[in-house]
């Protein structure tokens, strides 16, 4: 007889479901536990970076620069005249005086016309000198007649009164008394023209002879110049230095206002320093400095600032308390470090790698333990050129990386090994 048995099925769907429920719940569970869990945190080797400490105290403000050495009296010497460069004398490097010839010139032309100036100016001379004896010989001239006027006229007047005596006397007419008188103011008259000639004469000796002395000055000038134009041939160093270069070659044709060579004195040296233009809006003439010649450090102060900016610099002069060391010499490069302000009891730290003064940057700061760091932001205020100051976000004591950690900016903490 056959048994019925109970079916299977119902018991293996209701298995299947049971497993099927809890392997979907457990991998909700995994997906959610998952999704809670924070990125790991990555791990920097505390070698590699830069960790510096908050501080309190002072800090002095200070921007740095490179430069050169320059010659404060640089001399550069032009040409005067159109001119042909026949020999190079002395080369760039030579120990020059004033009168040390560099260059030697040709120009016949040039040469010529001193000639002619020197014939122009002595005939110049010679009618100055033709004019004052002819003015001599007029002023005698004019003297001798006022003499025989003067004493025709004294000779009328004698015979005159000898005639008053006469006529008085009843022993002459008075028409000869008359023409005696008429004879004598007929000679006073003339002597009076004659005078007057002679004070003429005299006056206007100076006048004419002012003329041509005009004319031999300006002769003479004329002259001058065209031996200086001759002398300028030979080009000359004009002050006690170091001829640092010759800027034309044998055979060229130069033309005036060329510059033919440039002199220095060594001995009086500046330092010409390069300042980025946004850090050089605090600078101010007289403030000290330092330079670095990499020979030795030299004290100073700023002399000059110039107004423009090139290449976003600005040109800043340095000149210096005491003497340089051995081996300075003009063109040599240098440091200079300059010093805009000195500030008491603030807070600062290290440079950061990123961070411009009176900005707002994220730094990592160390965690007590120092095996991690966090980002945090941190308010700058002025700067220097290794050190900044902290106006918010930083306490002192506080330790935090200045390194370049942009290739972390997607994390907000940091692990250090």
């Amino acid at each position: 007889m056959d048994i019925p048995r109970p079916s299977q099925a119902k018991a293996k769907l209701r298995k299947r479901l049971i497993i099927g429920g809890s392997i979907g719940l457990t991998l909700i569970v995994i997906t959610v536990v998952l999704a809670r869990l924070k990125p790991a945190v990555p791990t920097v080797d505390r070698s590699l970076v830069w960790i510096d400490t908050v501080k309190r105290g002072p800090m002095t403000r200070e921007v740095h620069g490179l430069g050169t050495l320059t010659p404060q009296n640089i001399s550069w010497i032009p040409a005067r005249t159109v001119a042909h460069v026949d020999r190079i004398v002395l080369n760039p490097g030579a120990a020059v005086e004033p009168d040390s010839i560099i260059l030697v010139m040709s120009d016949p032309g040039i040469q010529q016309a001193a000639l002619d100036a020197d014939s122009q100016l002595k005939s110049a001379e010679a009618d100055l000198e033709n004019t004052k004896v002819q003015l001599q010989s007029s002023v005698l001239q004019a003297e001798s007649d006022a003499a025989t006027a003067k004493a025709s006229y004294e000779q009328a007047r004698l015979q005159a009164a000898v005639e008053v005596e006469v006529v008085n006397d009843g022993l002459d007419s008075k028409l000869h008394l008359q023409l005696a008188q008429v004879t004598a103011a007929q000679s006073e008259t003339l002597n009076g023209i004659q005078q007057k000639r002679y004070q003429f004469a005299k006056d206007s000796v100076a006048p004419q002879l002012a003329v041509k002395q005009a004319v031999v000055d300006q002769d003479r000038a004329q002259a001058r110049l065209k031996h200086a134009d001759a002398d300028a041939l030979n080009v000359r160093a004009g002050m006690k230095g170091v001829l640092q270069s010759v800027a034309v070659d044998v055979g060229a044709e130069v033309q005036p206002g060329l510059n033919l060579a440039r002199v220095a004195d060594p001995t009086l040296l500046m330092a010409q320093v390069q300042i980025a233009e946004t850090q050089a809006r605090d600078m101010q003439i007289g403030q000290p400095a330092q330079v670095d010649t990499h020979n030795g450090i030299v004290n100073g102060k700023v002399s000059r600032i110039d107004p423009s900016v090139t290449n976003g610099t600005v040109t800043v002069d340095v000149i210096f308390d005491g003497a340089l060391p051995k081996g300075a010499r003009p063109d040599l490069s240098v440091d200079g470090t300059i010093e805009l302000e000195h500030l008491d009891n603030v807070v600062f730290v290290g440079r950061p790698a990123f961070g411009d003064e009176h900005s707002t940057v994220g730094i990592f700061k160390l965690a007590p333990d120092g095996n991690e760091a966090t980002r945090v932001q941190v308010e700058l205020g002025r700067s220097s050129v290794n050190t900044i100051e902290i106006v918010k976000g930083l306490q002192p004591g506080d330790r935090v990386i200045l390194s370049d950690m942009s290739q972390w900016d997607a994390n907000d903490r940091i692990k250090l090994n």
